[in-house]
């Protein structure tokens, strides 16, 4: 079982497909011939006739008795603003250990054969055109490290591409088309993707397997899926609507022509489609979208809370039925929440009238408020229910005395770190009260980088000495000594290790 980039139906689903196609277009025959008045010697006209009567004009479905009627005008319309993403990445090949061994450069005739070569790989994906003038929202995991980008348009035209905004967090990223000479593209609006409902009837398109655009329809199956990808916000819209790897960052819209959704996984063992598909909610991408058209970087609401899953326990003990929300665990002095007088043991149930259904829904949308603004809250506490109006502000930034670079002769040079703020440490999913040094950056080359530092590192003791602020530890490794004892979170791990010096 695992997780990939968008899916077309396997052969068994196609097969079943066409058939109900063909089904639903005798419905559709019978049904036309019967609400057309007919004259009454119609059963007596001759073949010749019969076969030169028009076509049943094409339009969108306007009730549930015209479901039967053909998709091709609005596919005509969304289409031309689909594009295909094609994303090149150079990196450098195998180094072999003997490239600078003279022996072996002399034994082989030089180090030529050992000499590492670069290697260059191609993603292929899908994109979306949601500004006229040719900005365009696709999946940051299909530009990502990319040197350079191109996208070909319906019709096969070609551009170059640049990259205003990539947000791994949300796994979306915003291009540019280059070279436009002021020439404007068609585009889809945004749709609020709250709005969906499970049962409406959506399409899919992208470019699956790099056989080119392709049209599926289905389903919105699930909403507020979670547990799909490992990124801050996971929270997802589930489809039935047939998607395959190269639909990543594809167009999900609904029967007005709006985009609902940025296809990004599929749920396979095969690798192919089997009826579970997963986008990013229009919500998410139209703010990601208009950070990117703004210069970026984004910048989102903080909260200040710690949230966990509201359990059947602790539902039973608060009065909340059915089990619903996000309890807080922890609030940090200060933020947003904790001046909105929320405590630990709160259980938020609705946020601007919408109903909460666990942590990710909370994140999510909190995460899509504009900055400046504020948001209602209705929560739980002790049995009774209470509103509370928090902020929607930034997390506060470092001060100058909170980040730091690490310069000279010592190993931890090319080191770029910052306090552990409440902000910083709720993003790594840390307790409020964690203490030591983030490494927020480590210089290509460095010392740093060589001694195996990573960014994202939580530098936590060296030589026995706690690490709370950036002061201590630049004058811990900037002191001469044969070596150091570093104690450092990564990845949830602790990794104790010595550096000699």
């Amino acid at each position: 079982m695992t997780f990939v980039e968008m899916s077309p139906v396997s052969q068994r689903q196609m097969i079943f497909g066409v058939s109900g196609l063909a089904i639903l277009a005798v419905v559709a025959g019978a049904l036309w011939l019967t609400n057309t008045e007919q004259p009454a010697n119609a059963l007596a006209a001759p073949p010749a006739a019969v076969a030169a009567a028009p076509e049943p004009v094409r339009e969108l479905p306007k009730s549930q008795a015209e479901v039967q009627l053909s998709f091709a005008p609005l596919v005509k319309t969304v289409t031309p603003a689909v594009v295909n993403v094609y994303a090149t990445k150079t990196e450098q090949g195998f180094q072999s250990p003997f490239a600078n061994d003279p022996f072996f450069s002399r034994l082989f005739g030089g180090g030529d054969m050992f000499q590492s070569r670069p290697q260059t790989s191609q993603s292929l994906g899908s994109g979306v055109i949601v500004d006229p003038k040719g900005v365009i929202v696709t999946n940051s995991h299909v530009v990502n490290g990319a040197d350079s980008i191109h996208i070909a348009l319906s019709g096969g035209r070609e551009y170059p591409v640049k990259l205003l905004l990539d947000d791994p967090k949300s796994d979306l990223a915003v291009l540019q088309i280059d070279n436009t000479g002021g020439k404007t593209f068609p585009a889809l609006s945004f749709a609020n993707s709250d709005s969906l409902q499970v049962g409406d009837l959506v399409l899919a398109i992208g470019n699956p397997f790099g056989v080119g655009q392709t049209v599926t329809s289905g389903i919105v199956s699930a909403l507020a899926r979670t547990g799909v990808e490992t990124g801050n916000f996971d929270y997802f819209i589930q489809t039935d609507a047939a998607i395959n790897p190269g639909n990543s960052g594809g167009a999900l819209v609904d029967l007005e022509g709006k985009l609902v959704g940025i296809n990004t996984a599929i749920f396979t063992r095969s690798g192919g489609s089997v009826g579970i598909g997963f986008a990013i909610p229009a919500n998410m991408a139209r703010t990601v979208a208009e950070a990117g058209q703004k210069g970026g970087p984004i910048v989102r609401p903080w909260f200040g809370a710690q949230l966990q899953e509201v359990t059947t326990d602790i539902a039973d003990s608060l009065s909340i039925d059915p089990p619903h929300g996000a309890l807080i665990t922890d609030v940090a002095p200060d933020s947003p929440a904790a001046k909105a007088g929320l405590k630990s043991g709160d259980a938020i149930i609705k946020i601007d009238g919408v109903d909460v259904d666990a942590p990710q829904g909370f994140d999510f949308r909190f995460a899509t408020k504009d900055l400046g603004s504020s948001t209602s809250l209705t929560y739980v506490r002790g049995g009774r229910t209470a509103d509370a109006t928090v902020a929607v502000v930034p997390a506060p930034a470092a001060s100058a005395d909170q980040s730091g670079t690490i310069a000279g002769n010592t190993r931890f040079s090319g080191t770029s770190v910052s306090v552990l703020t409440p902000a910083v440490a709720q993003d790594m999913n840390l307790p409020f009260d964690s203490k030591g040094v983030v490494v927020t950056a480590v210089a290509s080359g460095s010392p740093a980088e060589q001694m195996g530092l990573l960014k994202g590192d939580i530098i936590v003791a060296i030589n026995g000495r706690q690490i709370s602020d950036v002061g201590t530890f630049q004058r811990l490794v900037s002191t001469r000594t044969d070596g150091w004892q570093i104690v450092l979170q990564r990845n949830g791990q602790v990794i104790r290790s010595y550096i000699s010096g």
